[in-house]
């Protein structure tokens, strides 16, 4: 049986048959897509959206859209650095339990401390320097970003105290820090509720970001 497969192989090779079998450098591979860098975030309600707006229409989507990446969120509403809201876990926690687990990202940003204001500044700067800490344990050469406290409108003295204790944190920790206390923003950019984002003020904060980033 094996001579007759090799006549036939000759006889499609001396008449010039066509045969079924692959050529020999096989199929052409696809080309290649590009990376699509992964951006995770972990943040408060700012980050993960509230009222009408959506986690997927967030400030930290719309960065990571208009930087060609592909978003990852953790977190939740009223949480911070110390304060654990009504979700009862810190950002340490939700970085635990929704983020660490996965393979290292292209970017981490820690965005907040809105909700820490009631907080000593002191112990607002240990629990991000705990969380920075982790972060390097667990991706050592992940890019890693921390955003302050945002605030649409008129800052309390209180959030600038915090702003200084992630700030102090970062610089420790050797990762970047941006201060959204050092913009303004317009006033369609805040919901009625005075304190979140609208959609359009989402897409404000992430144009920021973005560029901050790049």
């Amino acid at each position: 049986m094996r001579g007759l497969t090799k006549r036939v192989a000759l006889m499609i090779a001396v008449l010039g048959l066509p045969s079924c079998a692959p050529a020999s450098g096989g199929t052409p591979s696809p080309p290649a897509q590009p990376h699509a860098p992964v951006m995770m975030f972990v943040g408060d309600s700012f980050t993960v959206g509230s009222g009408p707006v959506p986690r997927w229409q967030t400030y930290a989507s719309q960065a990571a859209r208009l930087m060609g990446g592909q978003p990852i969120i953790a977190g939740a509403g009223g949480t911070g650095f110390c304060n654990e809201g009504r979700a009862g876990r810190t950002f340490q926690r939700s970085f635990e339990e929704e983020l660490a687990w996965r393979p290292p990202p292209d970017l981490l940003v820690i965005s907040g401390g809105h909700n820490d204001r009631r907080w000593s500044a002191e112990l607002v700067r240990q629990a991000a320097a705990s969380l920075l800490s982790e972060v390097r344990t667990q991706w050592p050469q992940t890019r890693t970003v921390m955003v302050g406290p945002i605030w649409l409108g008129e800052p309390p003295r209180k959030a600038y105290g915090v702003r200084d204790a992630v700030a102090e944190a970062a610089r420790a920790g050797k990762v970047t820090f941006l201060d959204p206390l050092r913009r303004s923003w317009p006033r369609e950019a805040v919901l009625p509720d005075g304190v979140h984002p609208t959609l359009a003020g989402h897409g404000n904060l992430a144009a920021w970001l973005a560029g901050e980033l790049l």
